[in-house]
């Protein structure tokens, strides 16, 4: 991942959030539906953490260090890593979230296999991507393509993030959409649909399917740390 970039916009990025309140609300609204109502969360790729702050999320990995810096003054206990190499022991958490982070990774399919290593048996993990094959994003790719943020970004088709999770034994899919107009001209709430093909904004949720390691003993993020 090429942080140089958010490191130069932090605060540029997270002023987007604010100036786009009714697209931020709405993607939020749609992460509600999929994130577990109880247990400890991580989220990968925490960026100023817009999206952990709504869900009590206090563990988060960003390795732009602006971005970073703006998360910890929000309380959150940022970790200075990437994706494809998480700093935490086996199976300490309940679910794993990812919000437009899969798009900037060096290597998805290794964060895919060390979020399914930080997992609980049945522990979730939830995803927010743009869809970029569905009508809008069609319309919509050629000004993601002249962002400072996402020029960069390789954006993946929904179906092609279900084969991999399937390829990792994630099973129980649940896929909602949101976001059906211009994110430009939004002035309140966007539905928030089933499936996905239609709205920019997808999130899909599955359940990590792997036999249970028993362990004595309270998990731990590493050897100094813990959640508690």
């Amino acid at each position: 991942m090429n942080t140089n970039i958010f490191e130069e916009t932090a605060t540029e990025y997270d002023e987007w959030f604010v100036t786009h309140t009714w697209v931020y609300q709405s993607e939020v609204e749609a992460a509600r539906k999929l994130i577990p109502k109880t247990g400890e969360g991580v989220e990968i790729g925490v960026g100023t953490g817009r999206f952990s702050i709504p869900f009590g999320i206090k563990v988060g990995v960003e390795p732009a260090k602006a971005m970073a810096e703006i998360a910890r003054k929000r309380g959150i206990t940022v970790y200075d890593a990437k994706a494809e190499h998480l700093p935490f022991r086996d199976n300490p958490f309940d679910f794993a979230l990812m919000v437009t982070t899969l798009c900037f990774l060096e290597n998805p399919m290794q964060a895919l296999q060390e979020i399914k290593r930080i997992l609980k048996p049945h522990g979730k993990i939830i995803i927010g991507m743009l869809d970029e094959e569905c009508p809008l994003g069609k319309r919509y790719s050629e000004k993601t393509k002249k962002s400072k943020f996402y020029k960069h970004a390789k954006f993946y088709p929904v179906n092609q993030v279900l084969d991999w999770l399937r390829d990792f034994k994630f099973r129980k899919f649940k896929i909602i959409q949101t976001i059906f107009r211009n994110p430009d001209e939004i002035q309140g709430l966007e539905t928030i649909k089933a499936g996905f093909g239609e709205g920019l904004f997808v999130m899909v949720s599955a359940e990590n399917q792997k036999a249970r390691v028993e362990k004595r003993g309270k998990p731990c993020l590493c050897v100094s740390v813990s959640l508690s």
